[in-house]
């Protein structure tokens, strides 16, 4: 059964999706890693390739860029912890193919409440921080992330905020053995 689900925030390259893994690792023993990126260019293939590298098969792999809570409620029929990477990016995704972004997180959000036998650990990018964009669009998608962030963060019994590879915890949370001193801790 699990103690909650948890959010983690944070800038590009803050260290975020770190904390994620080990987390999950911790979490459980049948861990899957849902990846919402879809690898349109050449970069985001590399990124792509880095991160399932990196993983180095510890995590069942499942791509999933719209129904994200469709693939949540399938991946915890078979995997106790389950790290979504990441919500922008499944954000963008919605944008990309014209659907109600509020709806879609309404409806992730009564899904993880209803998720009981798995944990799900939400990795996010936190974009409210900068100046205002310059346009409508981007303007929008900041606006959506954050609102769908504060929606998240309802319901999560644990979230972090991740600076330079050092969280914060920012809503519950029990420290971690072997990492005092930096903030982290696990649900």
């Amino acid at each position: 059964m699990t103690q909650g689900h948890v959010l983690i925030l944070g800038g590009a390259r803050s260290g975020k999706t770190a904390l994620g893994e080990r987390l999950a690792m911790r979490a459980g023993d049948k861990p899957a890693y849902l990846a919402t990126a879809e690898a349109l260019d050449g970069e985001m293939r590399d990124r792509v390739q880095t991160h399932q590298r990196q993983r180095m098969g510890r995590f069942d792999t499942i791509e999933e860029p719209i129904e994200l809570a469709e693939a949540i409620v399938t991946a915890a029929k078979s995997h106790d912890v389950i790290l979504v990477d990441c919500l922008t990016l499944w954000i963008t995704n919605l944008l990309g193919a014209n659907q109600d972004v509020a709806a879609a997180v309404e409806d992730l959000a009564v899904t993880l409440a209803q998720i009981k036998t798995a944990k799900v650990i939400l990795i996010s990018n936190e974009v409210g921080l900068g100046i205002v964009p310059d346009n409508a669009m981007a303007r929008s998608f900041r606006d959506l992330a954050g609102s769908a962030q504060q929606r998240l963060a309802e319901i999560c019994a644990d979230v972090y905020f991740v600076v330079a590879g050092l969280p914060m915890t920012l809503k519950g949370g029990v420290r971690v053995a072997g990492e005092e001193g930096n903030g982290v801790h696990e649900a």
